[in-house]
């Protein structure tokens, strides 16, 4: 099956004929401003290993997200908190790798696990060297207000740090679950500032995970230096990302409601992540309406 008629066969909108895609340049953070400037959204996914790496990266995807969230899908933990920072460098090393054989473009982020960057700003720097030399571009950790010290660090010496604000699954325990974040005029305005801060610090990007679709869409008018990735939080951020898992139609659980299994009628894994890209692209995912909360 062709890219061409897996985005045509797809059961989440009729999108036009995909154009044969042009040779890529290397994904940067000077290209991913160019993208935003221009209008085009940003895509993104989770790859946990070479292959699929390698097969995102084929398929047009430009950010892809080691995420602590092998935990629960490669390990099988019930959250993000057991992962360790030398899981997280394997892994990274793995994606990298995969990247390099296939000559990707792909633009590499790796998650900070849990603890292993909160007791420190020097701490913070130097799990992120240890996820960079396993062959990162960029580090992600989770949280606003305290991080922000941390983030001003890692990007004055060098390290591109993307954020992590709304539902933030590291705390899920003290945010009583995998809820909303956002919502109410006072919780929207610390939310708001988190943002701001971050931004201030020298975040380069910033995912905003379940959030009312109107405030992420807000911050995202509010953040110009600093490129919002939705993540069941409506269609107005810069761009968006999705457990690989999820979006192959292969959770263990129960499927979160902003989840489209890409999957289904595409034919093929690269299929599925092509039909994403372009659904992502020309704004057929995510539908805004399933995002209001």
């Amino acid at each position: 099956m062709t890219a061409t008629s897996a985005v045509s066969a797809s059961p989440y909108g009729t999108l036009p004929p995909a154009s044969p895609m042009p040779q890529r340049r290397p994904v940067s953070l000077p290209r991913l401003a160019q993208m935003r400037q221009a209008g085009e959204k940003i895509t993104m996914l989770t790859a946990y290993d070479a292959t699929f790496a390698a097969v995102a990266d084929a398929a047009g995807v430009e950010c892809i997200l080691v995420g602590d969230s092998l935990g629960m899908v490669c390990q099988g933990l019930p959250s993000t908190v057991g992962v360790t920072l030398d899981t997280m460098a394997y892994h990274t090393a793995s994606v990298a790798r995969g990247l390099q054989r296939a000559q990707g473009t792909a633009w590499l982020i790796a998650d900070l696990p849990y603890g292993t960057y909160a007791e420190s700003r020097e701490q913070a720097l130097r799990s992120a060297c240890t996820l960079m030399q396993a062959g990162a571009h960029m580090v992600k950790l989770e949280g606003g207000g305290w991080t922000v010290p941390a983030v001003e660090f890692l990007v004055q010496r060098g390290v591109p740090v993307c954020t992590h604000l709304g539902l933030t699954p590291q705390t899920v325990h003290a945010l009583g679950g995998y809820r909303v974040q956002g919502k109410g005029e006072d919780a929207a305005r610390t939310l708001r500032q988190h943002a701001h801060e971050l931004q201030d610090a020298g975040a380069a990007m910033l995912v905003l995970e379940m959030v009312p679709s109107a405030l992420a869409a807000d911050i995202t008018a509010e953040l110009p230096h600093c490129h919002t990735i939705g993540i069941g939080a409506g269609n107005g951020t810069a761009g968006q990302v999705l457990v690989l898992h999820d979006m192959l139609g292969m959770n263990l659980g129960k499927m979160p409601k902003f989840v489209r299994n890409f999957m289904d009628g595409a034919g093929s894994v690269r299929a599925a992540m092509e039909t994403y890209v372009q659904a992502v692209k020309h704004g057929h995912f995510p539908d805004n309406a399933v995002h209001a909360w």
